[in-house]
């Protein structure tokens, strides 16, 4: 008789919270979509991002990314922070160039790319540099460009201006606005 006694009174005392507890749990999925959310957060957030982009098997693009966030509204766009490095093949999958900065953005509806911060686009086989602030590149087209600063440092010279072209090979490039030019071989 006792130790029912004692039963009952830890049993009923457990009965009536976890009754209480569930009873007066609810959730408004309304009220936690406005606490949890806003238009400044990303739909998706992802960590050492690493994607290939291939054609008939051979690799044409590789992204690797510190973060990337990926955001539906007010506009589809993608955002690379804490680096950017873009690796670009060619048709035999061969790494012809590397584009790398600190900052980067993709608009999924038009497929313009926007690289920021720290810019280098490095041609492996000429040994080639082009350095901005920003390049613009759409991954439909053929071709990277920036309307600011640009210098370009091969084995055999340097050139500077303000604007620039090449595609996303760098075997060439043109200048909207040529500045200095200096040869460092006879």
């Amino acid at each position: 008789m006792q130790t029912s006694i004692k039963f009952l009174k830890i049993y009923i005392p457990v009965v009536l919270g976890m009754t209480g507890i569930f009873v007066s749990c609810e959730n408004d999925l309304e009220k936690v979509k406005k606490i949890t959310t806003s238009s400044t957060t990303p739909d998706e957030t992802s960590e050492e991002l690493h994607v290939i982009y291939t054609d008939s098997g051979w690799a044409q693009l590789e992204i690797y990314a510190g973060i990337a966030e990926t955001y539906a509204a007010p506009k589809k766009v993608t955002k690379f922070k804490d680096g950017l490095k873009v690796n670009f093949f060619d048709d035999d999958g061969t790494l012809a160039t590397r584009l790398t900065s600190l900052y980067g953005e993709i608009d999924e509806e038009s497929g313009n790319i926007t690289v920021r911060d720290s810019v280098r686009l490095l041609n492996l086989r000429e040994q080639k540099t082009l350095e901005s602030e920003v390049l613009y590149w759409n991954k439909k087209g053929d071709s990277i460009f920036t309307d600011k600063a640009v210098v370009i440092t091969s084995p055999d010279m340097v050139v500077s201006g303000v604007g620039a072209w090449t595609t996303p090979a760098f075997d060439t490039a043109q200048f909207y606005k040529p500045t200095a030019q200096i040869f460092l071989k006879d």
